[in-house]
C-alpha cells in the first residue's frame, strides 16, 4: 500500500506541475521517474511516450498508466492515473468557480500569455532532448523527416493526413528495418 501511495503522490506532483498537456510532462518524467527514482529508464520513458501518443485518450494519463502498470501492475496503473488527474480536476473546479471574476484583469491575461510561452519552451526543449536520443542514424533521421513532412502537409498543401499515419508508418518502417538488419 505504501508503494501505491508513492506512485500516486509522484504522479500527483507531476500532474500538478504539468501545464500545457502531455508534452510538458516529459521532462518531469525523465527527472522524477527515470533519473531520481529509477523506476524505468529514459529510453523507456520515450517509448511509453510514443505509445501514449498512439493510444486514444490523454497523453499524460496514458503515459502515467503505462509507467504505473510497469511499477505495480493494475493497482499501479490506477494509482498513477488518479494521481496525474487529481490536480487538474481540483484546479479546474477552482478556476470554474472564480474565473469570471478575474478574466478582465490585465495581470491575469498576461500571466496566461507567460504560461503559454513557458510551455512552448518546454515543448521545444523536450523535442531537442528526444531528438538527441532518437535520431541516432540516417534511417532514424529519414523516418523523422518523412513524419515531419506528413505532419506539415496540411500547412503547405490541401492534403490532410491524420497524425496516426506517420506514427503507424514510422512503427512499420522501424520494425522492417530491425528485421532487415537482424539486430
Amino acid at each position: 500500500m505504501r508503494e501505491l501511495f508513492e506512485v500516486y503522490s509522484v504522479f500527483f506532483r507531476i500532474g500538478a506541475l504539468t501545464f500545457g498537456g502531455g508534452y510538458t510532462m516529459l521532462p518531469l518524467l525523465q527527472a522524477e521517474i527515470a533519473r531520481s527514482r529509477k523506476w524505468v529508464g529514459e529510453e523507456d520513458i520515450i517509448d511509453y511516450y510514443a505509445i501514449s501518443q498512439s493510444l486514444p485518450g490523454i497523453v499524460a494519463v496514458n503515459n502515467a498508466m503505462l509507467i504505473g502498470y510497469r511499477r505495480r501492475a493494475s493497482a499501479g496503473l490506477l494509482a498513477a492515473a488518479l494521481g496525474v488527474v487529481t490536480p487538474s480536476v481540483v484546479i479546474i473546479l477552482i478556476i470554474a468557480a472564480f474565473i469570471k471574476n478575474f478574466l478582465h484583469i490585465g495581470a491575469v491575461a498576461h500571466a496566461f500569455n507567460g504560461i503559454r510561452v513557458a510551455v512552448a519552451a518546454l515543448i521545444v526543449g523536450t523535442a531537442i532532448d528526444m531528438g538527441r536520443k532518437c535520431l541516432s542514424d540516417y534511417r532514424c533521421i529519414a523516418i523523422f523527416l518523412a513524419s515531419l513532412l506528413m505532419f506539415a502537409l496540411p500547412e503547405i498543401s490541401p492534403i490532410e493526413i491524420s497524425p496516426i499515419v506517420p506514427v503507424v508508418a514510422g512503427a512499420a518502417v522501424g520494425v522492417a528495418l530491425k528485421r532487415r538488419s537482424g539486430s
